[in-house]
């Protein structure tokens, strides 16, 4: 892999394809997407949003706003599923475990959901593949 960000739609679902294949590639046990944080970010007295894909699953944490759009928008891919949910009482906001069974392009066009109608990113924010 020889790109690690992206910033408009179509190339952002590309990076995440081509990082699931890179990822498949070497064994990785994950592959980490992140974005840079925003003021609400810092409101909210955390860092930026981030999604990891393993084992035909994505994991993430959202707040109970995040949360509850999150499962609006799962109500749009009836290839995923939210199968755990957690929220630890020292932490605030749930970490959400979805299990996705379909093709990497739909997979890819789910993640950049997320950070767009979940997290509320702007339709040309900056995508990373910090690890995979």
């Amino acid at each position: 892999m020889t790109r690690f960000d992206a910033a408009d739609a179509a190339e952002r679902r590309r990076l995440v394809v081509d990082a699931f294949a890179a990822h498949r590639e070497r064994g990785s046990p994950y592959v980490t997407l992140t974005t840079e944080p925003d003021e609400t970010d810092a409101e909210q007295g955390h860092g930026a949003p981030w999604v990891q894909y393993f084992d035909d699953t994505l994991a993430l944490d959202c707040t109970d706003d995040e949360l509850d759009r999150l499962k609006t928008l799962v109500r749009d891919y009836p290839s995923a599923t939210i199968d755990e949910l957690v929220s630890p009482e020292e932490a605030e906001g749930t970490h959400a475990r979805l299990t996705v069974r379909t093709d990497d392009d739909r997979v890819a066009q789910l993640v950049d959901d997320v950070f767009t109608e979940v997290y509320g990113r702007s339709p040309d924010y900056r995508l990373w593949a910090v690890e995979i």
